[in-house]
């Protein structure tokens, strides 16, 4: 009993009351978190077998249902109440009265709350104004909600409760439910992309003893048993290509990955990744699949190869437009071709830009940064551009014609960088020398530079066959096809800040 005291005194008046009517419905016989009720229709599923019959036929056919969910609204009067249950389909119209449902069911029912959870039993009928309705002839406690939803609780806005509290905003905000039901449907369509095309799904190791496959700073934990420090994996590349030289042709992987990096509209450090593997192929074969995936994806999703991202009509009829990594900063960011060719004026220009760049950096990385800042933003109907540096490309096999470069592409959407794919480096002694001034980079202070993985080079010199793959960012290319402004509306919980009482 002193604990009990102790957990009320805790909380407010509001949790006191609905507390003290959970022990009210109790003693009238009712289990405040009862486990024992079977609907037998969705809100959803009501309206498809009764929503076009008339008042007259529904009185007729008396059909029977038992439904459940979340009472969302009530209007209470003397003998009866109407109310509204909010299930994971939808929502649909209850009534009670005293008449039907019986003297001590009705008593019981003017101690439901909005925000209980309960079950309804009863035949479907229409109300004067022509709301499907169901009449109940028994009602459920299922669950008594013990804090009220928050004022205003109805079209919540508040953007700390909806990410804080996502259970709150899917209460409150259909289309944020429709954002997560839209996010499984662009997963299942990839997914069943792939399958089709025989590709393999794997899992790979989340916790790594190297942190490899991608520029990011690791998360680091420590494995008691083992004695040793593990990795959050920045990408599962690595092991996937361990995969192509086991004999694996084609394989893809759909799985988190970890970033211990800044938090923004457009990146977060917990994030959903597919990335995907064929031998006998180059990015260009890569670059055609993706576009016939987005493509299909967008007209499966639409009906259509348009679609409207804050305010921006984007067309993803194919054929996609390529342009090379280089041509772009001077085509379409306007970079004078001199500044692309010289080292020192591409870093000076760069830091007039604001960027934060190390003496040493590299050219091509001093190019990426002007690239994010002129190009990046223009590229708005899905565009690849091909060819980078091979300074920031220490995975990607090289061009033929041109060692500088390597045979790679990023695709950008909406102004965003969605894919990353380029035909895969198999030459273990090219990979080592490249993972070698890698490893410059990360002794003289570069955090984010590839980690030199002995094992990985092991597996290439057993001859990794000719192969491409390709990384494609979910959460971004899901935010853009729901048309959300941050990527933290398609993660059911984004990473916050702590508030300063925690």
């Amino acid at each position: 009993m002193e604990e009990l005291q102790r957990i009320l005194a805790s909380h407010d008046e509001f949790f006191r009351i609905r507390y003290r009517k959970l022990q009210e419905l109790k003693e009238m016989g009712y289990d405040p978190q009862a486990a024992h009720f079977k609907p037998t229709h969705s809100s959803t599923a009501v309206f498809d077998e009764a929503g076009s019959l008339s008042a007259e036929e529904l009185e007729a056919r008396k059909i029977r249902v038992a439904v459940a969910g979340r009472v969302i609204a009530m209007r209470q009067f003397g003998k009866a109440s109407f109310f509204h249950l909010l299930d994971g389909t939808g929502k649909i119209q209850g009534f009670i009265e005293i008449r039907t449902a019986g003297e001590d069911a009705f008593k019981a029912f003017k101690k439901i709350d909005i925000g209980d959870i309960i079950g309804v039993e009863g035949y479907l009928f229409r109300t004067r104004t022509g709301e499907l309705t169901v009449n109940t002839e028994h009602f459920y406690l299922l669950t008594k909600s013990l804090r009220p939803l928050p004022e205003k609780w109805h079209g919540l806005q508040d953007v700390e409760i909806r990410y804080r509290q996502r259970y709150l905003d899917l209460i409150a905000n259909p289309e944020v439910r429709e954002i997560f039901r839209k996010r499984s449907r662009i997963i299942a369509y990839i997914r069943h992309f792939f399958q089709d095309r025989q590709f393999l799904e794997v899992d790979t190791p989340t916790m790594q003893v190297i942190p490899g496959g991608a520029a990011a700073k690791p998360f680091v934990t420590y494995h008691n048993v083992l004695d040793m420090n593990l990795y959050l994996r920045i990408a599962p590349e690595l092991y996937l290509k361990r995969l192509l030289v086991g004999g694996f042709e084609r394989v893809f992987e759909i799985g988190k990955n970890f970033r211990n990096e800044g938090v923004s509209s457009v990146h977060n450090p917990e994030f959903t990744m597919m990335e995907f593997y064929m031998a006998y192929s180059d990015y260009n074969d890569l670059m055609n699949m993706t576009e016939e995936l987005l493509s299909s994806l967008v007209k499966e999703l639409y009906n259509s190869y348009t679609f409207e991202y804050q305010g921006i009509e984007i067309d993803v009829t194919p054929p996609f437009k390529r342009i090379t990594f280089l041509e772009s900063l001077t085509s379409i960011g306007g970079v004078d071709s001199e500044i692309v060719n010289s080292r020192e004026r591409a870093l000076k220009l760069a830091r007039e830009m604001g960027a934060k760049l190390r003496d040493d950096s590299p050219h091509g990385k001093v190019l990426e940064e002007i690239f994010e800042r002129t190009v990046q933003p223009h590229l708005q109907n899905p565009t690849f551009v091909v060819d980078f540096p091979v300074d920031i490309s220490p995975l990607a096999k090289r061009k033929p014609d041109n060692p500088e470069l390597v045979e790679r592409f990023e695709l950008y959407l909406a102004g965003l960088e969605v894919a990353n794919a380029f035909s895969e480096l198999n030459d273990p002694i090219d990979q080592r020398l490249r993972f070698e001034e890698q490893a410059k980079l990360r002794s003289s202070g570069d955090d984010e530079a590839h980690a030199f993985d002995e094992d990985f080079i092991t597996a290439l010199e057993y001859g990794m066959p000719p192969a491409a793959g390709e990384g494609i960012g979910i959460d971004r290319l899901v935010m853009i096809l729901t048309d959300s402004r941050s990527i933290r509306e398609v993660i059911l919980f984004p990473h916050l800040r702590k508030r300063p009482q925690e």
